[in-house]
């Protein structure tokens, strides 16, 4: 994604995180504070109503007063959906973190957060893409210049790549893991195991809500949210870059593997030909099994002699020694082939012409001339058609 694209991006994602800001506030702000202003009035029943708008009005003039919240007198202005709070309740919305701290009360701001996250949370994926490949692409190309130092003192190229791929991991997690931890660790009073175990649930998206950055009331830096959200949307983006590397990584690993099995196929392949052909060679071409013999059919009998002729003894009938099977199997018409040339050979031995089919008279073959000698310069003559 080219870096004006990415710009543009990132400037409508947050139009649109300001939008839905203003939205929630203007729709959720109210009813927080009639809710507060009921709670007070049910702790405090010597209070009127009447009393305590007017308590409100002079405090707000004032500019600080009394939260029925926390029951203090400093910080009175916080509220849950001022606009800092607002716009890191929109960001919870479209990472789909969604922590449950703050949730809407009213059926007005339910009905938009429908519409506001099914519009949202595409947008901020294409922009968790686009950072995630700008990241994954910078860190890699400082990783680059330590790989050719490394070249440079011979190191071997397979370590090199470990190499790499741990630095690649070390670097993302001091900035995006360990400088967070302590960075929540002086903001908000937490300790170091507190602290990780937010980064964690709250880079993997899933969000208890049990710990969430800037939802202390005493937190009086209006700023402190919005950049917990930049925090989470570059954390978010390293995260996605990590998975996109290992999954590029074990496509890498399948092709080689797949490669490398049709290798072995094609070489089992070829010794299981090699060591067939030598068996054959050695023992021979393998016998079929014996078929049975084709069954004959007596010879017809043989025409009476005409009368007046001498009739001499037939000569005695020789046996003949079935002929061994042979190798490949015949089909029928060669087994009708064999009878009929076996039937004839039988009946010529005995003596016996078969009856023929009377036939026309044939046309005597024309003479032909006898081939004279060609000599060695003498052109062949050419036969002449009849």
């Amino acid at each position: 994604m080219r870096s004006t694209t990415l710009l543009a991006l990132l400037a409508l994602v947050l139009l649109y995180l300001v939008s839905g800001a203003l939205v929630f506030q203007a729709l959720e702000q109210p009813h927080e504070q009639q809710a507060l202003q009921q709670k007070f009035l049910r702790e405090h029943p010597c209070v009127s109503e009447q009393e305590l708008g007017s308590f409100i009005q002079v405090a707000a003039a004032l500019g600080g007063g009394a939260d029925p919240e926390t029951n203090s007198t400093t910080n009175g202005n916080h509220s849950a959906w001022n606009l800092g709070s607002a716009f890191f309740f929109s960001g919870t919305i479209i990472t789909t973190i969604g922590y449950g701290n703050a949730a809407l009360h009213t059926d007005a701001g339910r009905l938009f957060c429908i519409f506001y996250a099914l519009v949202g949370i595409p947008l901020f994926g294409m922009l968790l893409a686009g950072v995630g490949d700008r990241l994954g692409s910078s860190l890699r190309r400082g990783i680059g210049h330590i790989e050719a130092i490394f070249l440079k003192w011979h190191v071997p190229a397979g370590l090199v790549r470990v190499l790499s791929a741990v630095l690649f991991l070390v670097i993302g997690c001091l900035l995006f893991v360990l400088t967070p931890t302590f960075v929540f660790c002086y903001m908000e009073n937490w300790s170091k195991l507190e602290s990780i175990y937010f980064v964690i649930v709250t880079l993997t998206t899933v969000g208890f809500g049990d710990y969430v950055a800037g939802a202390d009331p005493k937190q009086e830096h209006p700023a402190y949210q919005p950049l917990v959200w930049f925090w989470i949307l570059l954390g978010l983006a390293y995260f996605a870059s990590v998975l996109t590397t290992i999954g590029n990584w074990l496509r890498a690993v399948s092709r080689r593997t797949r490669a490398e099995m049709g290798g072995l196929t094609a070489q089992a392949a070829s010794w299981t030909g090699t060591v067939t052909a030598r068996v054959t060679q050695r023992g021979g071409p393998t016998a079929a099994p014996p078929e049975k013999e084709p069954r004959l059919l007596p010879p017809p009998p043989c025409p009476a002699p005409p009368v007046g002729r001498p009739q001499f003894p037939a000569p005695p009938e020789k046996v003949q020694t079935p002929s061994p099977p042979t190798a490949s199997a015949l089909d029928y018409p060669s087994e009708n082939l064999a009878f009929i040339d076996e039937s004839s050979d039988t009946q010529s031995e005995r003596g016996c012409t078969l009856p023929r089919a009377p036939r026309g008279r044939r046309r005597p073959n024309p003479s032909r001339k006898p081939a004279r000698p060609r000599g060695p310069g003498r052109p062949r003559d050419k036969a002449v058609r009849v």
